[in-house]
Formats: C-alpha cells, structure tokens, sequence
C-alpha cells in the first residue's frame, strides 16, 4: 500500500518550492546530474517513448555558445547559474522503440507520420522536462524553468547533428535566499477543473 508523503517532501516538490532566478556559488556536481537523469527517466511516457534530449550547459565555453540564443532579460540568469539544462526532443525518438516498447511494433506507428511523430516528440519531452523539475527538486536542487530564447538559434548551435529540437530551458543550482519573486497565486480548482 502506497502512503503519501510527508509535508516537508510535499513543501519541497510543491508547496514551498519556487522559481528561482538566482544561485549561490555551489556547483552541482555530475554525480548529481546523473542521480537526478536516473529518477527522471522513470516517469511515463507514450508507448515508452522517451522523447526527451538533455544538454546541461555548464562549462564557461558550453555557456559562450548559449548566451547569444537568449533573450535579453535571461542572460545573467544563466551567465550566473551553475548549470542550464537544454531541455529538447528527439523527432526520430520512434527508432528506439524496437527496444523501448514491446508490447507491439509502435514504430510503424510513428514512422511515416512525421506531424504526428513531432507531436509526440513535443509532448512527451514536455512531460520529461516536468519530471526533470521535480527530480531536481527531490534532490535539493532549486530549478528556474524558462522560455525566452531563441529555438532556432540553439538547435543550429547545439542540435545541428542531431537534428533534436530545443523545448525549454531550466537553470540548476542552489537557490539565493530571495533569489525569486514574489509566489503569484493559482487559479481555484473551480476555475480549471471538472469532475464529470
């Protein structure tokens, strides 16, 4: 029987957990950026896909490359985070499939529909990004999600090879006490929700 997990966890994924827009001087280790990639590979995905493409951006040359793609008002936001994790999709994630899935052939699904094949792609790095977030969390990282960049700027500096496609980006680190602003509200279960 699963039980729920106590407040202070419940805090730190979600409850106390902010976007942080600052960091102290302490890195994050590899040690650590595999921990957190081994807890986010596990949540789910469409027929196992794993669509999800990582780069974490740390070293000052990796960073030189990325600060010209983003907008104006993120760029001390990585200039100063100790990590920035591209968060991308693989469009030909159906090729791993064969040994991802085996429940069926799922690739021939995907194969010669490439609108659907990029929607997939989309979503499901969407999905891992999340995971990515709460992982990091788990592992007391502070995260700082962003858009404000420019995509075809990053997949031509980064993804030229690969043919992976840039999503979002999160900053890593240890968070700046105040290094956030102030917690905007949520919008009311009755304002999103349903139960039909």
């Amino acid at each position: 029987m699963k039980s729920t997990l106590d407040s202070k966890s419940l805090d730190q994924l979600f409850l106390v957990a902010r976007t942080y827009n600052k960091f102290n001087e302490q890195q994050v280790s590899n040690e650590t950026i595999g921990q957190l990639y081994d807890l986010l590979k596990w949540g789910p995905t469409a027929v196992n896909c794993q669509s999800g493409r990582y780069v974490f951006v740390r070293s000052p040359e990796a960073k030189k490359r990325l600060l010209p793609c983003l907008a104006a008002g993120n760029v001390a936001k990585v200039e100063k985070a100790p990590v920035t994790v591209i968060v991308a999709s693989d469009p030909l994630f159906y090729e791993k499939l064969p040994t991802q899935w085996s429940a069926y052939d799922a690739r021939k699904t995907f194969v010669d529909e490439p609108i659907m094949a990029s929607e997939a792609a989309f979503r499901n790095s969407s999905l891992q990004g999340a995971y990515l977030i709460v992982a990091a969390r788990s592992l007391g990282l502070d995260c700082g999600p962003m858009s404000g960049f420019d995509n075809a700027k990053v997949d031509t500096e980064f993804f030229s090879e690969s043919g992976w496609k840039s999503n979002f980006l999160v900053n890593l680190g240890y968070g700046e006490q105040g290094g956030y602003y102030p917690r905007g509200p949520r919008l009311a279960f009755d304002e999103v929700a349903k139960i039909l």
